[in-house]
């Protein structure tokens, strides 16, 4: 789904040395990952299994498929898999009928990002239909356009999404800021060559050369965010 762009355009070595911000969704804009794992407690409940707390680490931030499937065989589940993603997004879709609460600092980076004509892009492992019902919330208006995880045929950690939403704004990876909460999203940022600036939610990431790691969205606006572009070059 595309909103009304910032500025999409093809970028040249005359431009500012940041080109473009990427931003991840669960747990880097909106405080949305105990809303992930309360949906995969309650459906793995009615199914007749309970989920330990040591799993949640592991199915954070991953794609629907990668954490779905490791709950079913973990648990042993008579489940299959598109069952299973089914009955998650729903469950989680549901829950954001009630309102969803944006990261301390998101609401005002983003208009920051829009007020300076900043190409954004939202890149989310998430589905199509949560991302767009996410965006009621966050406000369409803040992307030239967002990736979810079930539009293409590998999502994080994979680069292929920061790739993707690289190359539809028409910058150079090396030269886009991504946001990322999670080891996954790191991941897939850095394979795409782009310079991260990490914010954990639920599980710590580790000290990189390169990788830039902050406490909070707080922390984090747009002079930063080109001094992080410039240190990288």
């Amino acid at each position: 789904m595309a909103g009304p762009s910032p500025a999409v355009t093809t970028l040249t070595g005359e431009e500012p040395e940041l080109q473009a911000v990427l931003l991840d969704m669960d747990g880097t804009l909106v405080d949305t990952e105990d809303f992930w794992w309360d949906a995969e407690v309650a459906v793995f409940a009615e199914l007749g299994h309970e989920l330990r707390d040591e799993w949640r680490s592991v199915v954070v931030g991953g794609p629907m498929s990668r954490s779905a499937g490791f709950l079913i065989e973990a648990t042993a589940a008579d489940i299959g898999l598109e069952e299973l993603s089914v009955l998650l997004n729903a469950r989680f879709t549901e829950r954001l009928e009630r309102g969803v609460p944006l990261m301390p600092g998101a609401r005002r980076l983003l208009a920051e990002l829009s007020a300076h004509r900043i190409p954004a892009a939202l890149v989310s492992a998430s589905h199509r239909t949560v991302v767009d019902r996410m965006l009621t919330w966050i406000g369409h208006e803040h992307f030239a356009f967002t990736v979810a995880g079930d539009e293409l045929a590998r999502t994080k950690p994979h680069p292929d999404p920061y790739l993707t939403a690289a190359r539809r704004l028409g910058a150079d990876p090396v030269r886009c800021a991504v946001l990322e909460d999670t080891a996954t999203g790191v991941a897939a940022a850095e394979a795409a060559g782009c310079h991260v600036v990490a914010v954990p939610s639920i599980a710590p990431i580790e000290p990189k050369s390169g990788r830039s790691i902050v406490s909070s969205l707080e922390e984090v606006d747009l002079e930063f965010l080109r001094s992080r572009i410039m240190v990288a070059r």
